[in-house]
Protein backbone atom coordinates (compact mmCIF):
# COMPACT_ATOMS: atom_id res chain seq x y z
CA UNK A 1 0.00 0.00 0.00
CA UNK A 2 1.13 3.72 -0.81
CA UNK A 3 0.48 5.86 1.47
CA UNK A 4 0.55 9.51 1.06
CA UNK A 5 2.39 11.77 3.61
CA UNK A 6 -0.05 14.97 2.81
CA UNK A 7 -3.87 15.03 2.01
CA UNK A 8 -5.99 17.91 1.09
CA UNK A 9 -9.73 18.46 2.77
CA UNK A 10 -11.42 20.99 2.09
CA UNK A 11 -8.09 22.96 1.08
CA UNK A 12 -6.42 22.47 4.09
CA UNK A 13 -3.18 20.31 4.00
CA UNK A 14 -3.18 17.74 7.00
CA UNK A 15 -0.08 15.25 7.40
CA UNK A 16 0.04 11.04 8.26
CA UNK A 17 1.14 10.72 11.76
CA UNK A 18 3.05 7.64 10.12
CA UNK A 19 1.33 4.61 11.97
CA UNK A 20 -1.13 2.27 10.03
CA UNK A 21 -3.86 1.26 12.83
CA UNK A 22 -5.73 -2.08 12.61
CA UNK A 23 -8.57 -0.92 14.78
CA UNK A 24 -10.83 1.92 14.24
CA UNK A 25 -10.47 2.30 18.00
CA UNK A 26 -7.26 2.76 18.33
CA UNK A 27 -7.05 5.65 15.70
CA UNK A 28 -10.04 6.90 17.29
CA UNK A 29 -7.72 7.15 20.59
CA UNK A 30 -4.67 8.66 18.69
CA UNK A 31 -7.44 11.16 17.07
CA UNK A 32 -8.92 12.30 20.41
CA UNK A 33 -5.18 12.71 22.01
CA UNK A 34 -4.63 15.05 18.96
CA UNK A 35 -7.92 16.68 19.26
CA UNK A 36 -7.07 17.23 22.60
CA UNK A 37 -3.84 19.08 21.94
CA UNK A 38 -5.35 21.22 19.35
CA UNK A 39 -4.91 19.69 16.38
CA UNK A 40 -7.64 19.23 13.89
CA UNK A 41 -8.19 15.56 12.54
CA UNK A 42 -9.15 13.48 9.76
CA UNK A 43 -9.67 9.71 9.31
CA UNK A 44 -8.75 7.47 5.97
CA UNK A 45 -9.51 3.77 5.76
CA UNK A 46 -7.68 2.26 3.24
CA UNK A 47 -7.63 -1.90 2.58
CA UNK A 48 -8.77 -2.23 6.03
CA UNK A 49 -6.75 -0.67 7.29
CA UNK A 50 -7.04 3.21 9.52
CA UNK A 51 -4.91 6.03 8.72
CA UNK A 52 -4.53 9.53 10.86
CA UNK A 53 -3.98 12.77 9.53
CA UNK A 54 -3.70 16.00 11.60
CA UNK A 55 -2.93 19.57 10.81
CA UNK A 56 -2.81 22.61 13.28
CA UNK A 57 -2.85 26.30 12.40
CA UNK A 58 0.91 27.24 13.42
CA UNK A 59 1.13 30.24 15.92
CA UNK A 60 2.12 33.51 15.09
CA UNK A 61 5.64 34.14 16.96
CA UNK A 62 6.30 37.04 18.95
CA UNK A 63 7.86 40.03 16.99
CA UNK A 64 11.22 40.52 18.67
Amino acid sequence: MNIPLARKVNGKKFMWDGVVYDRDESAQQVMEGYAKDGFEVQKFVEDGQFLVYSRRVAAVAAAC
